[in-house]
């Protein structure tokens, strides 16, 4: 039987040489899809736009590693894995992790060690942070053939535990874990990510917020200055600072609200006539909407907030929504 070694990726050449594979011996890799993360990465193009807005003040005559070249075999091996800058050490003599960032597997140098890496991870200060999500933000821009008319974008926070007292790393007393809570920023109909923002395991204060959204908007009407823009997220986001700031920017938003007495005094009546309708149905569970309009002391003017109330065996729950659309059902 002969032994059948056609490639079903399309690869493309190395510095002239035609690339295939096999699995009859030599040298061996366990990453070797690390090899299509490396087209998309070149497709996209970002590790040389985020290296153009990381300083690079070592001598020209005496590098040996290339900024984007560094950056590319961070980004493959965070992707297959290996989040440890240590992990480098022997990742740099890996034949697929060496083809994958343009170096022959056999006879090309080896790639950067985990010193290195470390460097260049702080060579970035505060600003060259700012820079660097904004190209995140423009890569996300470019995946469209033409500006949207309109996108909503969620916004929301995660647990990424840590193990040890990484700087900036708290102790969270909701998630019971000390951790980062960074903020991720997702296109909400095309499931596209837009932004990821790494940050202290707390809460981010109304201040915060509004910086966050400023710089983000910001930076997609620079491409797209006629796309009307919708920000959604729950109640950490629905700050007055936020809303404020939205509302003078031309920004729509629809933010998780607190529920507080004065706000289930005023879709009592609703409330009272699901809970009667489960009851005399028998149902399991009965849901129905409200809305009204509410401000807070903090809250400089009413605002609309829409409630979704359920009846079940266990009870009443009731959720807030409060928004800046002034039109539609509490339901929509």
């Amino acid at each position: 039987m002969s032994d059948s070694t056609c490639l079903p990726f399309a690869f493309p050449s190395v510095r002239a040489k035609k690339l295939t594979a096999a699995f009859d011996g030599g040298r061996l890799t366990s990453d070797g899809g690390v090899l299509l993360l490396a087209q998309a990465a070149r497709r996209l193009g970002i590790a040389d736009k985020l290296a153009a807005v990381i300083p690079d003040r070592r001598d020209p005559s005496r590098i040996l590693h290339p900024m984007p070249e560094i950056l590319l075999a961070r980004i493959l091996a965070i992707a297959c894995g290996y989040e440890d800058a240590d992990d480098l050490d022997h990742l740099r003599a890996d034949p697929a992790f060496k083809l994958a960032c343009g170096r022959l597997p056999e006879t090309g140098a080896d790639l950067m060690s985990q010193p290195t890496v470390s460097r260049m991870e702080n060579i970035p200060g505060l600003r060259d942070l700012i820079r660097l999500g904004r190209v995140l933000v423009d890569v996300y821009c470019a995946s469209y053939a033409t500006p949207p008319a309109a996108v909503t974008l969620d916004i929301d926070d995660t647990c990424d535990v840590v193990h040890g007292h990484q700087q900036l790393s708290l102790f969270n007393a909701h998630h019971d874990e000390r951790c980062f809570l960074p903020i991720h920023v997702y296109d909400t109909d095309a499931s596209r990510p837009v932004a990821m923002i790494l940050r202290p395991g707390k809460t981010p204060s109304g201040r915060e917020v509004r910086g966050h959204l400023r710089r983000l908007v910001r930076a997609i009407r620079r491409h797209w200055p006629t796309t009307a823009i919708t920000i959604r997220g729950d109640g950490h986001y629905g700050r007055p600072e936020a809303m404020d700031w939205c509302e003078d920017n031309g920004v729509t938003y629809v933010f998780g609200l607190t529920g507080t007495k004065a706000l289930a005094a005023k879709v009592e009546p609703t409330a009272d006539h699901i809970r009667v309708v489960r009851a005399l149905g028998d149902k399991e569970a009965v849901r129905g909407f409200a809305e009204t309009t509410h401000a807070a002391k903090s809250w400089r003017q009413q605002r609309r907030v829409a409630a979704r109330i359920e009846a079940t065996r266990l009870g009443l729950d009731i959720r807030y929504v409060v928004t800046n659309i002034a039109t539609g059902t509490p339901e929509w």
